[in-house]
């Protein structure tokens, strides 16, 4: 050791000074150990249990399966309501045209003269009371398969129900009453096969609060 090594007792010679541990944590390595250890305490608190895993899964069955409950409901409702209208309805088409062929045996039997009926003439009355129980027969087929004619004289005029084909001037008649009827109508269930011509009275005081054609249609209901 010499002089020039030597300073105030101190050796700073190479050999005196302590050689580094390489195996010796760095601070950035520390630090980043801290940040480790403080995410591995959090990560019991974030990850679910596996209860909790389980009672999830099953609100979300409990879910799906109310779901599907209400929608096999309503498919059920929808069916039986298709059901019930298919076979109320069903003869709407046919009801139709048999009234067309009920219209003209009431126009045939218009069109027998009155006088020939009162001279009491046994041939003609015999049709006319031939054409008259064919007539009845078939509005009985038709009422039997829910098909029913509208009795709208005297009514408020409703135009669910009701086709107005003309005025009445009459200051007697409440205003919107039906004073004639030019077509019978038919309804079939709750649905208007076909609406009644009427025609309804104008010029009279204020229509009172009575039953209409549908008011009625819903009290029989």
């Amino acid at each position: 050791m010499t002089d020039e090594t030597k300073k105030n007792g101190v050796d700073e010679s190479p050999e005196a000074k302590p050689e580094a541990n390489p195996d010796a944590p760095t601070a950035e390595d520390l630090a980043g150990a801290a940040r480790a250890a403080a995410e591995n305490e959090a990560d019991p608190a974030q990850e679910p249990s596996e209860l909790e895993l389980v009672a999830a899964e099953r609100d979300a069955l409990k879910d799906k399966y109310l779901r599907l409950a209400a929608e096999m409901d309503n498919l059920r409702r929808r069916t039986a309501r298709d059901v019930r209208d298919a076979k109320a309805y069903s003869v709407s088409n046919f009801a139709r045209d048999m009234l067309a062929v009920s219209d003209n045996l009431r126009r045939a039997l218009d069109a027998i003269p009155a006088e020939a009926l009162q001279a009491g003439e046994a041939g003609l009355k015999a049709l006319s009371e031939g054409v008259e129980m064919t007539e009845r027969a078939m509005l009985s087929a038709l009422e039997r398969h829910g098909v029913k004619k509208l009795s709208p004289a005297g009514q408020k005029f409703d135009p669910n129900f009701h086709q107005a084909m003309f005025e009445v001037p009459n200051p007697e008649v409440p205003n919107n009453t039906v004073v004639e009827v030019v077509q019978e109508g038919f309804v079939i269930g709750d649905r208007v096969l076909r609406p009644a011509m009427v025609g309804v009275a104008k010029g009279g005081p204020k229509q009172p609060a009575a039953a209409s054609e549908s008011e009625a249609q819903d009290a029989e209901q």
